[in-house]
């Protein structure tokens, strides 16, 4: 796919250079959302932490991330889209050094927001330049070339967090995005072009915060656990919050998110089916190299080693969507793919000191591969349906709920572990429970996705590679 993408690309040195420039930074963003989890024990003795308690340095970035993304759009238009770029980058490589500075938890976390925040920046402004100055017969290509980085990403990850850990030190996983920062400081001064500010309107700040104190309550009310007192005065909060932002909506011109988008009934059924799909995958690439190294004694590069398959199958299941979705419809096709992602999720409980390593690997695999597909057909039935005027904003809210699936399903499979240990007293059953659990939850999302509309239009190939989403 690499290879086609990068010859279909526009032949100009400067064009070329802005490409590998927006390449850089959703490689960046992408190898940082995966590099992490493979780190998390060896951080956590490093810190003095249990390990399942870094499990807010996942969400603090995650949530973040949810929080700003619809932002990146409107600071583009108003400060200019390589301003911005740059700031984005500048702050990313910041937050890098401050997270491998840290001393504490409270540090890390701190650090990771500031990294959350220029990361939210970069895939989405990043895709805004490709569309502003690439023209749009070559325009397909190019974006086709640049979400290769959200693959690769992925791929390298797990085992060079792994390495790092293993060979150097926990802290090289965030340095390493320092040389890599800088020289993408100096390719967007000397090759991305200057676009002219807009005039944009006011942006919605109070639905913006409406909508991240929504987030945030949630997200702490699960941390704190469902018998703290506390949860239930962040979930009342949370519940609030979101009901505030409707009348918000409808007396405000231009909200952050038009209510009219939940007229299209496939884009509100995919939305949720998204959510309660993406907690149960989201709580994998947290859990896994967990269970590798704490409770199978994996060493963290042979744990890193192990996560390659799920990578490698998403890349080839990729080819598969299209004729699947278009010979049986998108119902028919996520009720039965979404059964098979919450067996292969559920089937992780199975794995235990002893367990056949080859048979961990067809584990691995068939879950990376049918996620793969998953996420590709949510993405299309959940977007394609809405108008040119909705597509903007319908897709920045998309994106804002698949980091908070994330977000929340790292939250919800650490506190199950944290749960069942205290309740069981070891840890080992422990987690066979929580990968059980997020299994049934991920199961649970087939009956939402019986609701969409069985004749939508046929999904087409470069609909898959043109929409890359932002968390994988």
């Amino acid at each position: 796919m690499q290879t086609a993408s990068t010859s279909a690309a526009p032949q100009s040195a400067s064009q070329k250079a802005m490409l590998w420039i927006v390449f850089a930074g959703f490689f960046m963003q992408a190898l940082d959302t995966t590099i992490v989890n493979t780190a998390l024990p060896s951080m956590a003795r490093s810190l003095g932490e249990k390990p399942l308690d870094l499990k807010s340095v996942v969400v603090a970035y995650t949530l973040t991330m949810a929080m700003l993304t619809p932002a990146s759009g409107w600071l583009a238009d108003k400060f200019g889209t390589r301003r911005v770029y740059s700031t984005a980058i500048l702050i990313f490589v910041l937050g890098s050094v401050f997270c491998a500075t840290a001393h504490t938890l409270p540090q890390l976390v701190i650090a990771r927001v500031l990294q959350g925040i220029g990361g939210s920046m970069l895939l989405p402004i990043g895709r805004l330049a490709v569309l502003r100055n690439i023209p749009g017969e070559q325009y397909i290509a190019a974006l086709a070339f640049v979400s290769v980085a959200g693959q690769v990403g992925p791929l390298l990850g797990p085992a060079l967090g792994g390495w790092l850990v293993q060979d150097v030190s926990w802290h090289w996983i965030f340095l390493i995005n320092v040389p890599v920062g800088f020289v993408g400081l100096f390719a967007v001064r000397r090759y991305l072009p200057q676009d002219a500010v807009r005039a944009v309107a006011p942006f919605d700040w109070l639905g913006c915060g409406l909508l991240s104190l929504c987030m945030v309550a949630f997200s702490l009310a699960l941390e704190n656990g469902a018998h703290s007192p506390w949860s239930v005065a962040l979930i009342a909060v949370s519940i609030v919050s979101v009901l505030l932002y409707i009348p918000h909506a409808r007396r405000r011109v231009a909200p952050l998110f038009q209510l009219a988008l939940f007229r299209e009934p496939n884009f509100s059924i995919g939305l949720i089916g998204n959510l309660f799909c993406r907690i149960g995958s989201g709580a994998v690439p947290f859990l896994l190299p967990l269970l590798f190294q704490l409770q199978l004694g994996y060493s963290p590069f042979h744990s890193g080693l192990l996560l390659l398959p799920i990578a490698i199958a998403g890349m080839l299941a990729k080819r598969w969507v299209v004729p699947l979705v278009n010979r049986f419809g998108y119902d028919v096709f996520l009720q039965v793919n979404t059964w098979v992602v919450g067996v292969s999720i559920a089937s992780f409980a199975a794995m235990s000191p002893g367990w056949p390593l080859v048979l961990s690997i067809v584990q691995l695999s068939v879950f990376g591969w049918a996620n793969s597909m998953q996420f590709a057909a949510m993405n299309s039935i959940t977007l394609k349906g809405l108008s040119h005027q909705d597509a903007g904003s319908g897709n920045s809210l998309f994106s804002m709920v698949q980091m908070l699936a994330i977000g929340l399903g790292v939250s919800i499979g650490g506190g199950l572990v944290s749960l069942f240990s205290v309740k069981l007293g070891v840890a080992a059953p422990a987690y066979r429970l929580a990968f059980f659990t997020m299994g049934v939850v991920t199961v649970f999302s087939a009956w939402i996705f019986r609701r969409l509309d069985a004749k939508p239009a046929p999904l087409h190939a470069k609909n898959v590679e043109a929409k890359p989403v932002q968390a994988r």
